[in-house]
């Protein structure tokens, strides 16, 4: 029961994980605001379309955190603790984010709509990149050491430590995290582009961003395909079930992926639903639901990912400095009462997802069109 409740909350954290990337398409967005908005009515249209949805985003990031946080402390301590700088420095640009929606048009502001602008742009590009960075380490490996003994020292009860004074801005060091952070940060564009087609009514803008859906696609793919490959092929950390020992295995990932063949088929309709959205709205002039065939398919495909990160006894945050530290599903996860009153709590999550799309149809039940933004009422 105990190894139940530790699969199935990888599964949750996992499933908001892959959702979190899919809710990017924000930030993407916004990465794209002086690029398609060439004018300041574009550019409204544009903020008013990410701005209506950048709270999903930041509350599923927060949710993220703290589903890790419950089930899974010690990597909470160990990463949220130990590379500070890397989630300082997303979590600030989120801040910033939210900052820009709400002061850019106040009145007075001393800054001005463009400064605002820009750090909405400064987010959509860090945000994504750094995510992209932090996600890689599942499979690359990080400097930390964990010390459970240390429990017992009443001056200082710290268990991890991290092994550089970096903090997490090592993770950028490898170049294998930067390629999975830039194919993140492209894929967000691409989502972004399909959301302004989906959600905006205007014919200039509509054909600027299927310009960038192609752009960004084959920028994307080549360092996706290039971080999965090397995936795929490389030494894994694999997990003694016996003894608990973390020891390398060739094709560990690729292995996974053969003995989990529900996995392996969430990967592969992912990436089919993935590129389908994109082909048809590239091909299609008047196909506008291309985010919803490529968002559901990130969702997909991002979830397997990240099962075959900690399923079939594997080490899901693994360590560099030394491989006994790594942290599993196992030795890293929580009680087995509070996992299981949480799998409670975590059957109101249908009706949370429910509730988010009801709004996100009330919000959205019509395009964004230049008249709305002159006609004034809320805008950002």
């Amino acid at each position: 029961m105990y190894i139940l409740l530790q699969q199935y909350w990888w599964l949750i954290v996992s499933l908001l994980g892959a959702i979190l990337v899919f809710l990017l398409f924000v930030q993407g967005g916004n990465s794209l605001l002086f690029c398609l908005g060439k004018t300041e009515e574009h550019r409204k249209m544009m903020v008013n379309s990410t701005g209506r949805k950048w709270e999903f985003t930041f509350t599923t990031l927060v949710t993220f955190g703290g589903a890790f946080f419950a089930s899974f402390p010690l990597f909470y301590s160990t990463s949220f603790g130990g590379a500070y700088w890397l989630w300082m420095i997303i979590l600030f640009s989120f801040v910033l984010q939210a900052v820009s929606y709400e002061f850019q048009s106040k009145a007075g502001n001393l800054l001005g709509k463009k400064t605002y602008q820009t750090f909405l742009v400064i987010n959509g590009v860090v945000g994504p990149l750094l995510l992209g960075g932090a996600v890689a380490t599942f499979f690359t490996g990080s400097d930390f050491y964990v010390n459970k003994s240390n429990i017992t020292d009443t001056i200082m009860p710290v268990i991890s430590h991290w092994g550089n004074g970096w903090h997490g801005l090592d993770a950028l060091t490898n170049i294998w995290n930067v390629i999975l952070g830039l194919a993140v940060f492209f894929l967000a564009r691409v989502l972004g582009a399909l959301y302004f087609i989906n959600n905006i009514s205007d014919k200039e803008l509509n054909t600027k961003c299927r310009r960038a859906v192609l752009n960004n696609t084959i920028l994307f793919l080549v360092f996706f395909l290039a971080f999965v490959i090397r995936t795929l092929v490389s030494d894994g950390f694999a997990v003694n079930p016996d003894t608990q020992e973390i020891y390398m295995q060739p094709f560990k990932y690729f292995t996974n992926f053969m003995e989990m063949p529900i996995v392996l088929g969430l990967f592969l309709v992912g990436v089919i639903l993935v590129l389908f959205g994109i082909g048809k709205t590239v091909l299609k002039k008047t196909f506008d639901k291309g985010i919803w065939f490529t968002g559901i398919g990130s969702v997909l495909t991002v979830l397997a990912l990240l099962l075959v990160a900690g399923y079939n006894n594997t080490a899901y945050y693994p360590s560099t400095t030394d491989l006994q530290s790594s942290l599993t599903l196992a030795n890293s996860c929580s009680s087995m009462y509070t996992l299981e009153t949480m799998a409670w709590v975590s059957i109101l999550v249908p009706f949370v997802i429910a509730y988010i799309f009801y709004a996100w149809r009330s919000i959205d039940n019509k395009k964004i069109t230049e008249k709305e933004m002159d006609e004034g009422g809320h805008a950002y």
